[in-house]
């Protein structure tokens, strides 16, 4: 029996298998009729090989029912992936195969009464486990840092990620996974063998200083909790680490510790390391992120301290008149949530609060939807958060960061007693991509385009950075776009047929 054409097209945003029955869509791969069966898995059979560490490249979390090609394990990685023995064998790390659940495990968490609570009940049960609440002495800040410490017979690896460790984050969300090289214990005279290169430190362009301010971030904790891993990581040579650590601690930082985290860190790296020749004003600064926080006035801190860290460049150091670059963010619309994959129930993991967003409606002219078509991931509503500056036709990029930190003067922090103090409430975690990281003659990232040239025709100073969260060019918000708001009701079904009636 023939079925009429659905009035929604490829925007149909149905589940109702009914629906499918009487009905008929055009061909879209990412247009999935609900599954009757059990779902698919997250993990794959085939052994997961991390991508070599001299390449530019980050891992996206594994999504149910997309296409299976946006899953593929050069391109994505689940939870169980990472902890499979094809990865190491794992001797301690933050959680476990069942096969490995009787080894130390050491959770850090932020002390947030009910949950910390439940959470030490819970410990209970696990003699193995270890907690550890990070110290939140600053109001309305968090503990938001997520990374992962593994140990293995042959090494150990440090994992940066945009995923919590609870089941929804590793299911239909997109995320971001930076993996480490195997990093070989500096006892030992060979490196381990396996498939993954090792790049010796006398072949990088010059050291990244990642070991050094992995163990001033967890320094930054206190206490005696962390001391056997900062033993650990000592003992283990981080020289083929080809990224820099962003990180936040909370405090008023000081002096010269204003320069080691939030936002001035950023800067003081961009300050020594990124060239701007060539590059002006209309080369965008973009941040993608899934929340955002009181920022006051536009000109009072995001287009002033915050923009002028993120357009910083050594060319530019110490210019306080520079022109400030364009800005765009990217953002969930309120369609973009409704049409996702979990509906509006994504929109909970996507906190911007209604009291907030009418103190900064200056905000939507900056605003770009969330895309991910290249990826398979514009349904997978965004957890990942990634900041960049892009060259006028998107092909190119100075600099790539993926963290944790959202748009919030918690996460980066703000100047305070006329400049000479940095407030930061929230601890936050990242990782730098920096093309002379990658090779000595690298001034740019080339990105992955439908316009990209042969990469024969790529001069000696682009490197390739194999992947990006959004499509580019960027899509601006329409006049009928809004910006997600997660305590407004909005009673337009969502694509599992349900409204969003949170209390008011």
């Amino acid at each position: 029996m023939d079925k009429s054409m659905c009035k929604y097209g490829r925007e149909c945003y149905r589940k109702n298998p009914e629906h499918f029955k009487q009905f008929s869509h055009p061909a879209d791969e990412e247009l999935e009729e609900p599954p009757k069966k059990k779902p698919r898995t997250h993990c794959t059979d085939e052994p997961v090989r991390i991508t070599d560490s001299s390449t530019a490249f980050f891992y996206f979390t594994k999504v149910r029912n997309i296409a299976p090609r946006f899953n593929e394990p050069t391109m994505a990685i689940g939870i169980k992936d990472l902890l499979s023995e094809s990865v190491g064998d794992l001797v301690m790390s933050a959680q476990y195969p069942e096969a490995k659940r009787s080894t130390p495990m050491l959770i850090v968490y932020g002390d947030q009464r009910e949950t910390t609570l439940q959470l030490r009940r819970d410990a209970k049960l696990f003699p193995n486990i270890t907690l550890f609440p990070a110290r939140l002495e600053i109001m309305f800040g968090t503990h938001h840092s997520k990374m992962m410490f593994l140990r293995y017979k042959s090494g150990m690896r440090v994992i940066v990620h945009t995923a919590n460790l609870i089941a929804k984050d590793w299911d239909q969300k997109t995320q971001g996974v930076w993996i480490s090289p195997m990093f070989p214990s500096s006892n030992t005279t060979t490196r381990p063998s396996s498939y993954l290169s090792q790049p010796s430190s006398s072949t990088a362009s010059h050291c990244t200083n990642f070991q050094h301010d992995l163990l001033e971030y967890l320094d930054a904790y206190g206490g005696s909790a962390l001391n056997e891993w900062k033993k650990w990581i000592r003992n283990h040579d981080m020289s083929s680490a080809r990224v820099r650590l962003i990180a936040s601690v909370p405090g008023a930082h000081t002096g010269s510790s204003m320069h080691k985290w939030g936002h001035l860190k950023l800067r003081k790296v961009l300050s020594e390391f990124v060239s701007e020749s060539g590059v002006d004003e209309h080369w965008p600064v973009v941040g993608q992120f899934s929340s955002i926080g009181s920022l006051g006035p536009g000109s009072n801190w995001l287009c002033a301290e915050w923009l002028q860290s993120l357009s910083s460049s050594f060319t530019t150091r110490g210019c306080l008149s520079q022109k400030n670059p364009d800005l765009k963010l990217i953002f969930p619309s309120v369609d973009n949530v409704r049409r996702s994959l979990e509906g509006y129930i994504a929109g909970g993991s996507i906190p911007y609060s209604v009291q907030n967003a009418q103190k900064q409606l200056y905000l939507k002219s900056y605003m770009c939807q969330w895309k991910a078509e290249r990826t398979g991931r514009t349904h997978a509503a965004p957890h990942i958060k990634t900041y960049t500056r892009l060259s006028p036709d998107c092909l190119k990029a100075l600099w790539f960061l993926v963290t944790s930190a959202n748009l919030s003067k918690a996460a980066w922090g703000c100047f305070e007693k006329k400049g000479t103090q940095l407030k930061i409430r929230s601890y936050e975690i990242g990782v730098l991509f920096l093309p002379s990281d990658f090779s000595p003659a690298g001034t740019v990232f080339s990105l992955p385009s439908d316009k990209m040239s042969d990469s024969s025709d790529k001069s000696d100073s682009e490197v390739h950075l194999r992947c990006s969260p959004f499509d580019i060019p960027l899509t601006k918000y329409s006049a009928k776009d809004e910006p997600w708001v997660w305590n407004t009701q909005y009673h337009d079904p969502d694509r599992c047929g349900n409204m969003w009636t949170p209390p008011k």
